[in-house]
C-alpha cells in the first residue's frame, strides 16, 4: 500500500511536519535564538516599513530596497488580515500557512509521496529564514500552477501570471508548457494586473530601475572570484547596498556582466531544448520548470538562502511523479539546502570576511547547486530528445520495415 495514503504513514508524514514547523516558529518568535544575524528584521523593519507605505496606496519609489514586481504588495500587505496580531507574527502565521498549503497540495496530487517528503524535510533544512520572507508564499502560488498545468493549462497560466508579478521567476515554468492556453493566460493575467496596479498606484514598476546599480552578492556563484581575489590584493569592499552584502569595486562590473552573459546562455540553452524536444510526456512539465529555475538561479548575480525554497517546492512537485527524471538534482538540491542554512545564517559572518570556513561553504553550496543544474539540464535532455541514431518509433518503424530497411531494435 502506498505510505502516503495509509493511516500510519500519513500521520508520520503531518507529524514530522508539525514538529518541524514548531521548531521553525519558536525560532521566528524567538523562543530559541538561532545562531547568527537576526533573519527576522526584515519582516520587523523592513517589511514593515513597506507595509506602512504600501497601505497609503503608493508604492515605495524613493526605498533602493523595494525591487520587486507589484504583486508582491499583496504579500506584504497580507498580514493586515490578521489585525489581532502585529505584524510579524501576522506574517510568520501566513507563512506557516502556506507551507501547510504545499504540503495539503502535494498529498492531494502526487501519485508517489516522495513530493510531500521532500517539501516535509526540504523546508526545515533552511532554517528560519524561510519564514521570514514572503519567498514561501510565492512558492506556494508556483507548486499550485504546476500541479494544475497538465489538466487545467488555463489555471496554470493565470497562476504562473500572478507568480510573475510577485517575484519574476514563476514566468520559467512555462518552460516545458506545450498548450497555448497556458501561455495565453498568462499573458492576459500579466497585462490585466500590470493595467491595474499602474493605474491605482503610482511606481508600480520603479522596481525596474533599482537592479542596474546592483553589485555581487556575496553568496552567488561570480562572488567567488572577489572571495579569492581578496586574499590576492583585490581593493574591492563587501557592503550592504541595494538590500543584501554585496561585492562592490573594481572588475565587479564585468563579473556581474559574466552573469548576465550565462543567463542568456541558460535561455539559449532552454529554447535548443524546446526546439529538439519531441512529445512531452506529463511529468515533463515539472522536470523542465525545475530544471529552467536551477539555471537561472545558478547564473544570477544573487543567490539568496530563500532561493532553495522556490528549488525545494518545484523538486517536490517532480518527485510527485514516478516517472520523473529529477531525484538526483533533488538530492543535490536538499544537500545545498543544508549547506545554505550554515554559510546563512549560522557563520554567514565567515562569509563576509571571506575566511577559509566561509570559503568552504560558499564553494560547496555553490558547486553543489550548480550541479544539480547540469544534472538536471543533461536528464532532461537525454529524456526528451530524439538520438540522431535512435530507431523510428511507432508508423515510421513499420514503414521501415515493409520497405525492408533494417531497423535495429
Amino acid at each position: 500500500m502506498d505510505d502516503r495514503r495509509s493511516p500510519a504513514g500519513l500521520t508520520g508524514l503531518l507529524g514530522t511536519w508539525g514538529v518541524t514547523r514548531l521548531a521553525l516558529l519558536l525560532c521566528v518568535f524567538k523562543v530559541y535564538v538561532f545562531p547568527g544575524p537576526d533573519v527576522t528584521t526584515d519582516v520587523s523593519v523592513i517589511y514593515r516599513g513597506w507595509y506602512d507605505v504600501l497601505s497609503t496606496g503608493t508604492f515605495p519609489v524613493d526605498d533602493v530596497t523595494w525591487q520587486y514586481p507589484p504583486a508582491a504588495a499583496l504579500a506584504i500587505l497580507s498580514p493586515g488580515l490578521l489585525p489581532f496580531l502585529d505584524y510579524a507574527s501576522a506574517f510568520f502565521v501566513l507563512a506557516l500557512l502556506a507551507d501547510l498549503a504545499v504540503l495539503v497540495l502535494l498529498l492531494h496530487a502526487g501519485r508517489s509521496p516522495r513530493g510531500a517528503r521532500v517539501w516535509v524535510a526540504g523546508v526545515p533544512l533552511l532554517g528560519p529564514t524561510v519564514y521570514a520572507r514572503y519567498d514561501l508564499m510565492v512558492t506556494a502560488v508556483a507548486v499550485a500552477a504546476l500541479l494544475a498545468g497538465v489538466r487545467h493549462p488555463r489555471v496554470m497560466g493565470a497562476l504562473v501570471g500572478l507568480g510573475a508579478l510577485l517575484k519574476v521567476w514563476p514566468v520559467l515554468l512555462l518552460a516545458g508548457a506545450v498548450r497555448r492556453r497556458a501561455w495565453g493566460a498568462a499573458a492576459v493575467t500579466v497585462g490585466g494586473l500590470s493595467a491595474l496596479f499602474a493605474v491605482a498606484s503610482p511606481g508600480a514598476f520603479a522596481f525596474l530601475s533599482s537592479q542596474r546599480d546592483r553589485g555581487t552578492e556575496v553568496e552567488s556563484l561570480g562572488a567567488l572570484v572577489f572571495h579569492v581575489a581578496r586574499h590576492f590584493g583585490w581593493s574591492g569592499e563587501v557592503l550592504l547596498h541595494y538590500g543584501s552584502v554585496e561585492f562592490l569595486g573594481p572588475h565587479v562590473g564585468v563579473v556581474s556582466d559574466a552573469a548576465l552573459g550565462l543567463t542568456v546562455a541558460a535561455f539559449g540553452w532552454l529554447l535548443l531544448w524546446r526546439l529538439r524536444a519531441g512529445r512531452l510526456a506529463p511529468h515533463t512539465l515539472a522536470d523542465a520548470a525545475f530544471t529552467a529555475v536551477l539555471l537561472f538561479a545558478v547564473t544570477s548575480r544573487v543567490i539568496s538562502p530563500q532561493y532553495l525554497v522556490w528549488l525545494v517546492g518545484l523538486a517536490a512537485v517532480c518527485r510527485c511523479s514516478r516517472e520523473s527524471r529529477m531525484g538526483p538534482p533533488t538530492a543535490l538540491v536538499l544537500a545545498a539546502s543544508l549547506v545554505t542554512v550554515l554559510e546563512f545564517p549560522v557563520w554567514f559572518g565567515h562569509v563576509v570576511a571571506s575566511d577559509p570556513l566561509g570559503l568552504t561553504l560558499l564553494f560547496l553550496r555553490n558547486g553543489l547547486l550548480a550541479a544539480a543544474a547540469v544534472t538536471a539540464a543533461v536528464r532532461l535532455w537525454r529524456s526528451t530528445v530524439p538520438r540522431a541514431d535512435a530507431p523510428p518509433a511507432g508508423p515510421a518503424r513499420a514503414a521501415a520495415r515493409a520497405k525492408g530497411t533494417p531497423v535495429s531494435s
